[in-house]
């Protein structure tokens, strides 16, 4: 089953009953809206809940609850907390000593797309440098696919994110670039979910070599009037090779007043003007953000921009690793994310990005759990997702391991052994 779409903006919470909460330590409950046609459920015997409410349990980020239950009701979480004060609910689960977590937000991806880039991957472990200049291969197979080809692939890698814990993902356009394939990319993601971010400022495409400034005009106002009634987001490559500082201020520009809110693609391959130009257009997020002055780290820290990092991309081009120890320092928010697409990071797994985050990028395993779930939720700036609270999206994983720890401690093991999303077990 194809997950639907999110909700563009979180529901207001039930009321809470206060006085059962005041009379559960440990513990926060809403009032379900119970009805015969909506069934509740309590997954018990959980050995270790992630709930990222840092009220709960032992007051850390992660909210971490010992021997803890979670109650749902239709869509949402009504009740969180130890066991032994748990509601009576319709149903049961016994999570068997097994730890809960929020399902992943995966706030950046590439899913619509067609063809494949194995031979460029190959070369480039074989020594060549990565550049922006693979992605006209990517383009040039996508125009040629077909409507249904294009969703059949975003489908696949949809499925495929799923069962590896991923609720809700936000993807883009950029592997058109023409008005009309642009527009039909976002319409295909349009129907499998709400965050969907314009992209036409991936490139300048081969048509435009020589007339870059007749390609940002073309993407400030045809190519944008034709792709904003789909998309939530406007993005662009500010990068050498891509869109300089004031092309990207331009396009960022054209889209905010189409009202389309910002995320650049920031300070990947060098140094560059984009983190700035984030934090001064107050885009949700910074992505990339591997070459950081400390000029740039400071604009992060006092802003609401969330600097998100894709370590795949890392892993698949053999580049430098972003610093993530300095931006959490500094007080940044930060999320992660598997940048999934077919030239720089090929994979759909957020398990395999808090591996390599814990291993390579200075993270502890509790802050790339909290980076992937609740950090990818502020860089979509949702507050119903990325949390298992009252009120909050029934998006959880059960994982067969007894922490959330063993996200890191185990690389490449499978271990989500249970997806929920929206209330609804599709894994």
């Amino acid at each position: 089953m194809t997950p639907g779409p999110p909700p563009a903006t979180a529901p207001e919470p039930h009321t809470a009953d206060q006085a059962t909460e005041d009379a559960m330590s440990n513990a926060t409950t809403v009032s379900p809206a119970h009805s015969a046609s909506t069934a509740s459920t309590l997954i018990t015997n959980i050995a270790a809940l992630v709930t990222n409410d840092p009220s709960l349990g032992d007051n850390s980020p992660l909210g971490l609850i010992q021997d803890a239950a979670v109650a749902i009701e239709g869509d949402r979480v009504v009740w969180t907390g130890d066991q032994s004060k748990a509601p009576a609910t319709d149903n049961r689960i016994d999570a068997g000593g097994r730890a809960v977590v929020p399902g992943f937000v995966d706030s950046h991806s590439h899913l619509v797309f067609a063809g494949d880039r194995t031979r460029e991957f190959n070369a480039r472990m074989s020594g060549r440098a990565y550049s922006a200049g693979g992605i006209r291969t990517t383009v040039a197979a996508t125009r040629a696919a077909s409507d249904g080809e294009l969703e059949a692939n975003l489908t696949r890698y949809l499925h495929e994110a799923l069962r590896q814990g991923t609720t809700t993902f936000e993807t883009k356009s950029g592997y058109g670039l023409t008005v009309e394939d642009e527009a039909r990319a976002l319409r295909i993601a349009a129907a499998h979910t709400d965050e969907v971010t314009y992209l036409g400022a991936h490139i300048v495409p081969p048509d435009f070599a020589e007339d870059p400034a007749g390609y940002v005009a073309l993407v400030t106002g045809e190519m944008l009037d034709a792709c904003a009634p789909y998309a939530r987001w406007v993005d662009v490559f500010c990068e050498k090779g891509a869109f300089d500082g004031d092309q990207a201020r331009a396009i960022l520009t054209a889209g905010k007043a189409k009202g389309l809110h910002p995320r650049v693609h920031a300070n990947q391959l060098t140094y560059g003007p984009g983190v700035q130009l984030a934090v001064e257009l107050d885009a949700a997020s910074a992505d990339h953000c591997t070459h950081l002055t400390d000029a740039d780290v400071d604009a992060l820290a006092s802003g609401r921009t969330v600097a998100t990092l894709l370590p795949g991309a890392e892993f698949s081009t053999r580049a430098e690793w972003p610093d993530a120890r300095r931006l959490l320092d500094a007080g940044v928010t930060v999320a992660l994310s598997t940048d999934c697409n077919p030239g720089s990071s090929f994979t759909s797994s957020v398990p395999f990005c808090i591996a390599l985050a814990v291993r390579d990028m200075g993270m502890t395993p509790d802050e790339a759990v909290w980076s992937a779930t609740a950090g990818g939720a502020a860089a979509l700036r949702r507050d119903d997702i990325g949390r298992l609270t009252p009120g909050a999206r029934a998006d959880l994983l059960l994982l067969d391991a007894p922490s959330h720890v063993h996200l890191a401690y185990r690389p490449g093991v499978p271990l989500v052994s249970g997806v929920w999303r929206s209330g609804v077990r599709e894994v």
